[in-house]
């Protein structure tokens, strides 16, 4: 299933700084970059139940926030893209 994440981490502080860069770490583990604070995922429910605890683990509920959005399994025909930084089709071939 494909999920979207979203978030916005504080960066007010050296310890938000450091933050911010973990969650993206964490993103980027699973999934492609869209956007500065959006992530597109392709996951199963296990790996998305082990992605949304690593993720509430390192981000600070009082300043911090994540967004989740689950559009499922036929997310080819929800999402459409315009303009530049085209996506990487994360089920297909990889070629080096």
């Amino acid at each position: 299933m494909l999920i979207l994440i979203t978030y916005d981490v504080s960066t007010g502080n050296s310890e938000g700084k450091r933050r911010l860069r973990k969650v993206s770490k964490v993103c980027q583990n699973y999934g492609q970059r869209v956007q500065n604070s959006v992530f597109e995922c392709v996951v199963d429910a296990a790996q998305f139940a082990v992605l949304k605890i690593e993720l509430a683990n390192l981000i600070d509920p009082e300043q911090d926030s994540l967004r989740f959005y689950r559009l499922g399994n036929n997310y080819k025909t929800k999402v459409e893209h315009i303009g530049s930084k085209p996506s990487v089709d994360l089920e297909g071939p990889l070629i080096f």
